[in-house]
């Protein structure tokens, strides 16, 4: 169970998990990690029928509610970041399927710096599908088109798998593909543990996996809540950055 910080409490609490993040991110080495030894190689062609998935996004470990906005704060290479995750209404069809899309808005010192707009999908066994994603960055005072945008179907990317509909240890996977644009990352369910603790509550178990991608060579673990999704995401090896749920609002 959690236990959310009052709101009267809040700016104290981001100030010590900023300063937290600091001390625990110093230590990571910033050399480029080798690839490990779970990761997949060969082809890649997952069988894709819009018959085989379901309306919502509400994943045991991933629920995408409408309406739902998780904001995070963390550290990426020294720098103090915002990440604001907003589940929109919007829907998005892609290969026939209709998906979820959720806005992802990374920002320093309030100026947002990249900007997402991300594609779910789930299938009648729970997993939860990336379907594509259009990306923007910063370039001469605004947001532009960035070149690792990419969508199911088109130019070759192929979707891939998020979240499991059952974690199971060992289990690895495609979270995306699309060699031209540079989306290969692939995860790896290392399983549970906690209790674990964040500036939005104490969870006494998490699902952890580790995510490893050889366009931008690092390995960074996620750790998930039942019924709530991401609360943390830290990269281990290849650089120091690590992100915790702030607060959750619906």
């Amino acid at each position: 169970m959690a236990t959310i910080p009052s709101s009267s409490r809040w700016s104290w609490i981001a100030v010590v998990a900023v300063v937290a993040v600091l001390a625990s991110t110093a230590g990571v080495s910033a050399a480029t990690p080798r690839p490990p030894r779970w990761v997949l190689h060969g082809k890649y062609a997952p069988a894709i029928d819009p018959a085989d998935f379901v309306a919502a996004v509400d994943n045991r470990y991933l629920p995408f509610r409408p309406g739902a906005a998780f904001h995070f704060r963390g550290v990426k290479d020294g720098t103090r970041q915002t990440d604001d995750m907003v589940v929109t209404r919007q829907v998005k069809r892609v290969l026939g399927i209709r998906c979820t899309v959720v806005r992802d808005t990374v920002s320093e010192h309030g100026t947002a710096v990249e900007r997402t707009f991300d594609w779910y999908a789930q299938d009648k066994r729970g997993n939860v599908w990336y379907m594509g994603e259009d990306s923007l960055e910063r370039k001469d005072g605004r947001l532009v088109r960035a070149g690792d945008s990419w969508q199911a179907g088109v130019n070759g990317a192929k979707p891939g798998i998020i979240m499991r509909g059952r974690p199971r240890a060992g289990a690895v996977y495609r979270q995306e593909y699309y060699p031209p644009g540079g989306a290969l990352d692939q995860a790896r369910v290392l399983g549970f543990t906690g209790p674990i603790r964040v500036p939005a509550g104490t969870f006494n178990r998490t699902l952890v996996t580790i995510e490893w991608s050889p366009v931008e060579p690092q390995l960074e673990k996620k750790y998930y809540v039942a019924g709530i999704g991401e609360v943390m995401e830290k990269v281990v090896a290849g650089g120091p950055e690590q992100f915790e749920l702030a607060k959750l609002t619906r």
